[in-house]
């Protein structure tokens, strides 16, 4: 018989491909990560990256985190998927585990922070028909939200670039300027069936909700027989140094979404409620091929036991401050932040004046040397590192950024002294 062929080597895929191949829908930098261990990332020529991103606040417990591995390896073994006609035990356990932790008492699972904004928005408004009739079914959303990019919860996120161009949009929604308690005094009525909004603006530039907007959005849900719906993907799971954000405001909401963070990686999103509402989503009224999916939900067990745990939650309070003081020096050297916001570890630098318009160029200058970092709009830089990042870690993200704007700096103050020339 003749000798087998040779193995073939594996075909190396490069950067320059993804244009050939993927729809037109992003625009990613020109490095691809090959690998990821805690908060750091390699490409696959060998360069490190501190990763300040964590995969836009997804990667909760950094990558390849030895517990989430273990945990994911061992589910592996014994099932993937056996859709919602059937039950499993890791959702069962999440679903349980997130109603001890939180206000809920039913749980619906999705894939995403998107699917669970569309449930609660859905489940919103049948709730309120089932009780008070089909008039009720306006929903309350906010200047500058992000809830996801359905064409539900698009539409109900205030950027009208997402939303825009894509033909006839849902109606019964109504924009409101963000905290803005007394606008939403006014436009608060009967035929109200929720308002949503998030705790902080994440994608609207990092801006946190003023208390007594969250109690005045609780005030006027409970005059009007209307839900309130947190949006807490970006800012749960521990994020932003408790749990949930509204367990530290002090205000319970009658749905909230959770995701990013949840999976510390794997695609997951859920819904919470109390079984009064979640009462009104009856056998075939909503669904989710792959929502609950065991091996998600395995590991989203163990990252809620990792994350609810008090001295991790402290710890992201102390790194939080930690992080915050160090912006703030940076900015004060360099004139480059008008202001430090955020919860924990979700921070944005608000660009000074003279600095208006170039986040996307600070990121791209953070990557020059060796750090991952976001933007939230032209005008602010966020960071999202993960939650166990070390203070080690947190001193060199921060050596690396003020290196990445002193470059900037330098760069403006040479283009300025030619103009100057010429």
């Amino acid at each position: 018989m003749p000798a087998p062929a040779p193995a073939k080597p594996p075909r190396k895929i490069e950067r320059a491909l993804y244009e050939s191949v993927m729809a037109p829908t992003y625009a990613p930098m020109s490095i691809m990560p090959e690998r990821g261990e805690g908060a750091r990332l390699w490409d696959a020529d060998g360069n490190v990256y501190l990763d300040f991103a964590a995969g836009i606040a997804v990667s909760a417990l950094g990558h390849a985190h030895p517990e989430l591995r273990r945990v994911l390896a061992e589910q592996a073994g014994k099932l993937w998927h056996v859709s919602n006609l059937l039950v499993n035990a890791p959702a069962i356990e999440l679903a349980r585990r997130l109603c001890d932790m939180t206000f809920a008492e039913r749980v619906f699972f999705a894939n995403s922070g998107a699917e669970a904004n569309e449930a609660a928005l859905k489940l919103a408004r049948r709730h309120a028909q089932r009780r008070f009739g089909a008039d009720k079914h306006r929903i309350i959303a906010f200047d500058n939200a992000f809830h996801g990019r359905t064409f539900f919860t698009v539409c109900a996120g205030g950027q009208k670039k997402y939303s825009d161009n894509f033909g006839p949009k849902p109606g019964g929604i109504t924009h409101l300027p963000f905290n803005d308690a007394g606008a939403l005094e006014a436009a608060a009525d009967d035929a109200t069936c929720a308002v949503i909004l998030e705790l902080i603006q994440g994608e609207g530039g990092v801006t946190p909700a003023h208390p007594d907007f969250v109690r005045a959005a609780r005030d006027a849900c409970d005059r009007h027989n209307a839900l309130l719906i947190f949006d807490e993907v970006q800012t749960g799971v521990g994020r932003c140094g408790a749990l949930y954000l509204h367990q530290k405001l002090g205000v319970t909401p009658d749905i909230m979404t959770t995701a990013k963070g949840l999976g510390g990686g794997l695609p997951i999103g859920a819904m919470l409620s109390s079984a009064e509402v979640a009462a009104s989503f009856e056998v075939g009224a909503h669904g989710s091929t792959f929502g609950g999916n065991p091996v998600a939900c395995a590991v989203a067990n163990r990252v809620l036991e990792i994350v609810g745990a008090p001295e991790m939650l402290e710890a992201v309070r102390g790194k939080g401050e930690m992080l915050r003081s160090g912006l703030a020096a940076i900015g004060r050297r360099f004139g480059a932040f008008a202001e430090i916001r955020g919860e924990g570890l979700l921070l944005g630098c608000a660009l000074a004046p003279d600095w208006r318009g170039r986040a996307r160029d600070i990121v791209a200058a953070c990557v020059r040397h060796g750090l991952l970092a976001l933007v939230a709009g032209p005008d602010v830089l966020r960071l999202a590192p993960p939650l166990i990042i070390g203070d080690a870690e947190i001193q060199e993200g921060l050596k690396k950024l003020e290196a990445a704007i002193g470059e900037l700096a330098r760069a403006h103050e040479s283009e300025s002294a030619a103009a100057k020339q010429a």
